[in-house]
């Protein structure tokens, strides 16, 4: 994985998707920046970064997934890849259904996946230094180059998407006494039921996280 890394940009994500737009990268290649000022999360909310914190944009071939992961899910399959390399260091982080990390009941931060050409584009912002007003940060010191190499690592050995799974889905039940939003609605996640697939079934109704 190549890495470029900026002291400051608006958003990693927007940077690099300019950057394959303009045909001036190879795939896989990230962008990791020192502070972001306009930074998108998940349904178009800014995430607007505390300097030293984790910035992280990466891109990877469509063709470089494993061949079991449904696009509908890979926020899911590489959220849960960040959160196993952050237990790595001693981290209690979870994966909230489907791409917000947190610690006990606050977040931490989240991941935000797009389709770009034939490409996978992923966002991630983490509070691993400070956190803004209403958020938490991670609950073990880690340097941030540290992190992204560990996490790089673990991507590279390019698990299965039942592999990924069949872990998360034991962990699923802390979802719980949470929410999410699906069609602008916001919705509990109390009694949803788990797919192989990475989609829940609320009320009948199955979701996908498509983010």
């Amino acid at each position: 994985m190549q890495i470029l890394y900026l002291e400051s940009v608006d958003s990693t994500q927007k940077y690099l998707k300019e950057l394959i737009h303009e045909g001036k990268i190879s795939l896989p290649y990230a962008v990791v920046a020192n502070s972001q000022t306009a930074g998108v999360g998940s349904r178009e909310n800014s995430w607007i970064g505390v300097t030293d914190n984790l910035f992280l944009s990466f891109a990877i071939s469509l063709e470089q997934l494993p061949k079991d992961l449904k696009l509908e899910s890979a926020s899911i399959y590489f959220s849960y890849i960040l959160k196993e390399t952050l237990k790595e260091f001693g981290s209690e982080v979870w994966l909230k259904w489907p791409n917000d990390f947190y610690v006990k009941n606050q977040k931490v931060g989240g991941m935000i996946t797009n389709l770009l050409k034939e490409s996978l584009v992923c966002g991630v912002g983490l509070n691993i230094a400070k956190a803004p007003d209403n958020f938490t940060k991670l609950d073990v010191d880690i340097h941030r180059d540290e992190l992204i190499k560990s996490y790089f690592i673990n991507i590279e050995k390019k698990s299965s998407w039942k592999q990924v799974f069949s872990k998360y889905k034991l962990e699923f039940y802390r979802n719980q006494n949470f929410h999410t939003h699906s069609k602008n609605l916001r919705i509990s996640l109390e009694g949803a039921s788990l797919q192989s697939d990475g989609a829940v079934v609320v009320n009948g109704e199955r979701i996908y996280s498509l983010r």
